[in-house]
């Protein structure tokens, strides 16, 4: 399996509002970036989508090293509740509904696929590709406004 490092970080101008998303892959010493947003959005579904997009950008199973400041991202996955809401009808355990169900099974689909280490960095603290993704993310929402 090829080994893959993938940035991601997510944006949004109010929450919700106009939102962003960017991504930073890594393989054999290049680089693809990936961003995208939508007019009217959520940080978490931005977060959720920067992950989505760069596991799908993968043309065949890899390990990847993910890094993303997202604790609602890396909670969900390593500590199995998006497996657990998925397997209780995308109910939580205080019976409240899962938000984002969507994109949690786009996402499950995806780690089926390939081996993922998520790795937690702290955000808006000088991680050069933190920081390259959240631009990106910005400029996305920034595109995404309405005038």
């Amino acid at each position: 399996m090829k080994t893959v490092e993938i940035f991601t970080d997510g944006a949004c101008s109010g929450n919700p509002g106009p939102g962003g998303w960017g991504a930073i892959l890594r393989y054999n010493g290049h680089e693809k970036e990936l961003s995208g947003g939508e007019e009217q959005t959520t940080n978490n579904r931005m977060e959720l989508s920067a992950v989505i997009a760069a596991l799908s950008a993968l043309k065949e199973p890899c390990e990847v090293s993910l890094y993303s400041d997202s604790k609602y991202i890396i909670d969900a996955v390593t500590k199995g509740w998006a497996q657990k809401w998925k397997a209780n009808n995308w109910v939580k355990a205080d019976k409240k509904p899962a938000l984002n169900s969507d994109l949690w099974e786009k996402l499950l689909e995806l780690l089926i696929v390939h081996k993922v280490d998520f790795i937690w960095v702290k955000g808006h603290a000088g991680h050069p590709e933190n920081e390259r993704c959240d631009a990106l993310a910005v400029e996305q929402s920034k595109k995404h406004a309405r005038n």
